[in-house]
C-alpha cells in the first residue's frame, strides 16, 4: 500500500529556486571582508612566485572561487533546461556544479548563502533525476539535503514553501524505507514530515496541495505506527477529501485501499 515514490514532491512545484550571488575574491589590500556574505576573502599572495599559501580557514582558493561561479551559471542553465522539459541535459548540468557547491561549502561551513544554494541544488538534482527515472540517485540527493533543509526551515518555521519541500523529502524517504520493510526506520520520517506538514494545513486549511502533503505524511505513519488515533485521522481525512473531490492521484488509491472502496 505503499504509495509511488517521488510524484507528491515533484509534481507540486511548491520551490521557486534561486542562485546566490557570485563569489569573489577580496583584493589583499582591502581593510575588510565585504559584507556580502557570498563574497569570499582570500589570503594575501605568497612571498614566493613558485609556492601557492594554503588557504586559511574559511577561505577559498581563486579556483575554488572559479568552480564555484561557473556552478552558478550552470545551475542557472540547468534551471532553464529543466523547466523546457529537458531533464537528462539538465542532470548532466546539475550534477557537474554539484562537487563546486560542496567544496564551497566546506570551505565555508558557517555561510548560509551557499549551503542554503547547495541545499536548493541538490533538491533540483533529485528531480532531474525521479524524471529520468534514476531514483536511487534521487533517495541519494534527498538524504544529502534533508539535514540542509532542516537548518532552512528552522532559520524561518513559518516560510511555508521551505516547511512543504522539508516535509515533502521526509515522506519519499519514509516510502523507500517502508517499501525495504524498514518500519522502524521510516516511522520517525514520517512523524517529522507529518508535524511539518500539519502545521502547513493549520496555517493555509483549504490548500490542497498543504492538504495532501498533510495526508500523504499519515498514510505512511499510519502503517508504521501502532497508534489507532493516527489510522482513524488518516481514514477520516482520506474520506473527506475523497467526498470533497480534493485528493490528488497519488493518495487516491492508498485511500481506497484503506476505506475498502477499492478491491
Amino acid at each position: 500500500m505503499t504509495k509511488t515514490i517521488f510524484t507528491t514532491l515533484m509534481t507540486t512545484g511548491m520551490l521557486a529556486l534561486v542562485t546566490p550571488a557570485l563569489a569573489q575574491e577580496a583584493q589583499p589590500a582591502a581593510p575588510v571582508q565585504s559584507a556580502d556574505p557570498a563574497q569570499s576573502a582570500q589570503p594575501a599572495p605568497s612571498a614566493q612566485p613558485a609556492q601557492q599559501a594554503a588557504p586559511a580557514a574559511g577561505q577559498m582558493t581563486p579556483e575554488q572561487i572559479a568552480a564555484f561561479n561557473k556552478a552558478v551559471a550552470d545551475f542557472t542553465a540547468a534551471q532553464q533546461l529543466q523547466q523546457s522539459g529537458d531533464n537528462a541535459g539538465a542532470l548532466a548540468k546539475y550534477e557537474g556544479a554539484l562537487p563546486a557547491v560542496r567544496a564551497a561549502v566546506k570551505a565555508q561551513p558557517e555561510n548560509k548563502d551557499y549551503k542554503n544554494f547547495l541545499a536548493n541544488a541538490l533538491y533540483a538534482t533529485a528531480a532531474a533525476q525521479a524524471a529520468t527515472q534514476k531514483f536511487d540517485a534521487a533517495i541519494s540527493s534527498y538524504q544529502e539535503a534533508v539535514p540542509l533543509w532542516r537548518e532552512i526551515v528552522a532559520a524561518n518555521p513559518a516560510e511555508a514553501n521551505n516547511r512543504n519541500v522539508l516535509a515533502g523529502m521526509l515522506v519519499q524517504l519514509g516510502n523507500k524505507q517502508l517499501t525495504a520493510q524498514d518500519k522502524a526506520g521510516a516511522s520517525p520520517l514520517y512523524k517529522e514530515a507529518t508535524d511539518l506538514a500539519r502545521k502547513s494545513v493549520e496555517a493555509a486549511p483549504s490548500d490542497p496541495v498543504n492538504k495532501n502533503l498533510l495526508l500523504s505524511a499519515l498514510i505512511g505513519l499510519s502503517q508504521t505506527s501502532s497508534d489507532k488515533a493516527v489510522m482513524d485521522e488518516t481514514l477520516a481525512m482520506g474520506k473527506k477529501m475523497m467526498a470533497e473531490g480534493s485528493i490528488d492521484a497519488v493518495n487516491k488509491p492508498s485511500i481506497e485501499i484503506m476505506t475498502g472502496q477499492k478491491g
